[in-house]
């Protein structure tokens, strides 16, 4: 970040519309399909703790290196906790912290719509012509 940046005063909000604001690049990284799933999934079991391999089984689809990439950014956000077992192989468990908690309502209330509506935006899909599903 560089020093003409603004962050928002401490303990204040952030500007969405200012360009320099972090809260776009927050909203990049709690935005995406496999935060979304990884933060349900450890809601679902908080408080207690998931292991990485059971979060790769519920998260079909996710590589291991998406994954181990997506735990990186909540752990680094602050809204999950990694804990180590030294073990051979070592056993890595992760849980929600309450500010990752916090996230989960607005997080299922936006997987609700997408699932509510998918079939609407399919069908506009469709009739743009565009098959993509990609924006300009």
């Amino acid at each position: 970040m560089t020093s003409t940046a603004r962050r928002p005063p401490q303990g204040g909000r952030g500007d969405l519309f200012d360009p320099e604001c972090p809260t776009r690049g927050l909203l990049d990284r709690i935005g995406t399909k496999w935060m979304s799933m990884a933060v349900k999934v450890l809601a679902e079991a908080s408080p207690g703790e998931v292991r990485f391999a059971e979060l790769r089984r519920r998260m079909p689809g996710i590589s291991q290196k998406m994954l181990s990439t997506t735990l990186q950014g909540l752990t680094r956000d602050g809204l999950a906790e990694r804990r180590v077992e030294p073990t051979v192989p070592p056993r890595v468990h992760y849980r929600l912290t309450p500010l990752g908690l916090s996230l989960e309502e607005p997080l299922a209330m936006v997987r609700a719509w997408a699932e509510e509506h998918m079939a609407e935006i399919d069908r506009a899909i469709r009739e743009s012509g565009d098959e993509s599903g990609d924006t300009p």
